[in-house]
């Protein structure tokens, strides 16, 4: 079972290439599945990485370009012929209806499940879904159209029963639940048993940020500070800054930047232009800034 596993899916941008597929990634959290956009090509790589269609149930949409939604509808088919029947939500910008609701109309008729909407204002940054073990939160980014990208944070863990403690002290298993939850134990004599000295803390919980597509934004900064792992667009390297500004779109070396000043433990870059075959002078150009800058890349699973 995963722990907290991001999958990458695609990490190309807008022109279709041999080399890259569209924007797709999935967050593995102990086996519960989160789909971060849905480019053409993302039923095909999860056959490929051998990802559980059923373990998925909430898909986010950062915004309404083709190369981060064209998926959806094939994907959405697929997942009615394979039986599903609980609800699908998909968290997303509210321009997602004008595209979505025609096509459920006409190619998924009778499907038996319900696939619901959740519309993100794209301007604030809000918890947008929690469930037991997640919360997610929008990042506004900076595009040419209304465009967000995503904070998972991992929820703390209950805390770690020392057994060979509460055995000594003969705690009660009615206890145990709230002893997790941080409480002292009470003998039956009335002595208070102090919580630290029955657990061990569990990990710390993980956090992961994905920024695509945006331009050069500093405004996310203290949103994504400290994150275990930081996804950013490096579209064009540091020469095409031009064509970067003019599209809303970052280079390499603005993505370390960013990084840098977030303290991340962590960068993956990628939202590649298809202009550039070899993709290590981005890599050059962002390590120069952010050493721990990983090139992402088709089948990529990172531990987050």
């Amino acid at each position: 079972m995963a722990d907290f596993n991001l999958n990458i899916l695609g990490c190309g941008s807008a022109l279709p290439t041999t080399r890259h597929l569209a924007t797709s990634q999935v967050v593995d959290l102990r086996d519960k599945l989160y789909m971060i956009d849905c480019g053409e090509g993302t039923q095909v790589q999860m056959r490929n990485m051998r990802i559980k269609f059923s373990r998925l149930n909430h898909i986010f949409i950062s915004h309404l370009h083709g190369d981060h939604c064209f998926g959806l509808p094939g994907l959405l088919s697929t997942l009615g012929m394979l039986g599903r029947t609980g609800d699908l939500v998909i968290h997303a910008p509210k321009e997602i209806e004008n595209y979505m609701r025609p096509v459920l109309d006409t190619f998924c008729k009778g499907m038996p499940y319900e696939v619901r909407f959740n519309h993100i204002d794209t301007y604030s940054h809000s918890l947008i879904m929690e469930d037991r073990s997640l919360s997610v939160y929008s990042i506004p980014l900076k595009h040419r159209i209304p465009t967000c990208g995503f904070l998972f944070a991992e929820k703390p863990k209950e805390a770690h029963i020392i057994r060979e403690m509460t055995d000594f002290y003969q705690v009660p298993v009615k206890w145990m639940k709230d002893i997790k939850q941080g409480k002292d134990y009470i003998t039956p004599e009335g002595e208070i048993i102090p919580n630290s000295r029955l657990t061990r803390p569990s990990v710390a919980p993980k956090r992961y940020a994905y920024c695509s597509d945006t331009a050069y934004s500093p405004s996310i900064i203290p949103i994504i500070e400290g994150v275990d792992l930081l996804y950013h667009e490096a579209t064009f390297m540091e020469s095409d800054k031009a064509r970067a500004k003019e599209t809303f779109h970052s280079t390499a070396r603005q993505a370390a930047e960013i990084a840098l000043k977030a303290g991340v433990k962590r960068l993956v870059i990628g939202h590649y232009s298809a202009r550039y075959e070899d993709l290590a002078v981005l890599h050059k150009e962002a390590r120069e800034i952010y050493p721990d800058t990983i090139l992402g890349n088709e089948g990529m699973v990172l531990s987050i």
